[in-house]
């Protein structure tokens, strides 16, 4: 079964990016620690020999993953977005309504989640109360430590 994933082009780019360094660089250095294993003699009882196929074995998992997560991989038409809406690729500003602090957060795919940037995940539970919500509108979302609503003061593309 397909598992279709949305990205964005930078996204795209750092997937491909990261493929290609293991399959250009990774696999070489694995191959090589084989090889230099097997030199040290009986394989039956050399345990660094096994060590170095069971490594070379999940990174072809790895690679082969990362090949259907491409293969699975659509890019998203920015310009095909509704802008009055929260969406992926939304930036989002809030304000908490318990405490009046302001945020800002950008939904993306789940892949390209990163919280020290500002980007939050569509699947998050965060992610998925604002999926949806314009400007205006509350969100009360559960979280693990409890609820929280937020107001929708802001919705931008960047």
């Amino acid at each position: 079964m397909s598992n279709v994933s949305y990205y964005t082009a930078e996204g795209l780019k750092k997937l491909r990016e990261e493929l290609n360094h293991l399959k250009d660089v990774e696999r070489p250095n694995a191959s090589q620690a084989i090889a230099e294993a097997r030199d040290k003699g009986d394989l039956s009882e050399n345990a660094e020999y096994d060590a170095a196929k069971e490594a070379q074995g999940l990174l072809e998992l790895k690679i082969s993953k990362m090949e259907e997560t491409l293969a699975n991989a659509r890019l998203i038409d920015e310009s095909q977005l509704d802008t009055s809406k929260v969406l992926v690729l939304s930036t989002v500003k809030l304000k908490n309504k318990a405490n009046g602090m302001e945020m800002k957060y950008t939904l993306v795919a789940e892949s390209e989640a990163d919280l020290k940037s500002g980007k939050i995940s569509v699947s998050s539970p965060i992610g998925k109360g604002l999926l949806g919500k314009e400007v205006g509108d509350t969100a009360q979302i559960s979280v693990p430590n409890g609820k929280i609503t937020f107001e929708i003061l802001e919705i931008t593309r960047d």
